[in-house]
């Protein structure tokens, strides 16, 4: 039982690999025995991955927001595997502060990678799958795309976008009868990764939220759509409330969270405006827990 390996010759995508829930989850699928092709501009830390979990998995050094080096990563991908049987739209980066006080050039970057890396990932995933004949295509949302966040604003946006995407690929495939082919929403609360660490912050406020979930639950939740894949799925118990609660009362939910937000920004420590790894990445936050749950019990404790 213990040599048993679910995930043996099938072939993963995993955009987003260097940290946070991309590096989970390439973890967890070479342990399961998969083939895994991790992409992410922090070709070091892939590398790193790569050693660590042995030879099934490539590093691809990509920039999702370049074709380019999407069609690179498929070709990789192929010439090492043969196949693409899953792909993982998972990198994202996030802008945080006053709509008005964050840079337009800031906002572009971040549409380029969330949206415009969504897009062309699953342009490229698609095409490959149609010529197989199947495939199982997994693009990463957020709670942001159901509820408002302000000062998340332009990160919300993008998650809007990555929703309607990945739902009218879904009418589509349906329309085609391509029924070996899903396309996958996952929609995560706030999770304890690096992702607030790289976030380009303008609030003057370090980038927190509380609470926050275990990364392995957004994980768990990933690798499941491999084996069970469905239309949508809400990651843990504050999203789906969440979720159930703006339907019901979506006035009243959304000033809640407003407040909320609000609350949790001010009480953050204070610190200098960052750009944070939107046009560079970043050297901190390589694990996949970010550490966040720990430091704000320090803060509280102080």
């Amino acid at each position: 039982m213990g040599d048993h390996k679910p995930y043996q010759n099938l072939t993963v995508v995993v955009t987003g690999a260097s940290s946070g829930i991309g590096k989970g989850v390439v973890r967890r699928l070479a342990e399961g025995g998969a083939n895994v092709v991790a992409a992410a501009r922090r070709k070091n830390l892939l590398d790193a991955l790569a050693e660590e979990c042995g030879p099934h998995v490539l590093a691809v050094e990509t920039d999702v927001s370049k074709e380019q080096d999407i069609e690179n990563l498929v070709d990789a991908g192929i010439r090492k595997f043969g196949k693409i049987d899953v792909w993982i739209n998972n990198a994202a980066v996030g802008t945080i502060g006053v709509y008005d006080q964050v840079p337009l050039e800031d906002m572009r970057r971040m549409v380029e990678i969330n949206v415009h890396g969504t897009i062309y990932g699953s342009h490229y995933a698609l095409h490959q799958f149609q010529q197989q004949g199947r495939g199982t295509l997994i693009n990463i949302s957020s709670v942001a795309a159901n509820v408002a966040f302000p000062y998340y604003t332009p990160y919300s946006a993008s998650k809007h976008a990555v929703s309607g995407l990945t739902a009218a690929l879904q009418q589509e495939m349906e329309l085609a009868g391509h029924k070996d082919i899903h396309i996958c929403a996952v929609y995560p609360w706030a999770t304890d990764t690096p992702w607030f660490e790289h976030t380009a912050n303008y609030t003057g406020h370090a980038a927190e939220m509380k609470p926050m979930d275990d990364p392995e639950i957004v994980i768990d939740a990933i690798v499941g759509l491999i084996d069970n894949p469905q239309n949508t799925i809400n990651v843990g118990m504050k999203t789906k409330g969440t979720t159930i609660s703006s339907r019901l009362a979506p006035g009243a939910t959304e000033d809640f969270n407003a407040r909320q937000v609000l609350k949790v920004m001010r009480e953050a420590p204070v610190i200098a405006p960052t750009s944070g790894s939107l046009h560079e990445p970043s050297m901190i936050g390589t694990e996949v827990d970010g550490g966040m749950r720990e430091r704000m019990k320090v803060e509280r404790r102080d």
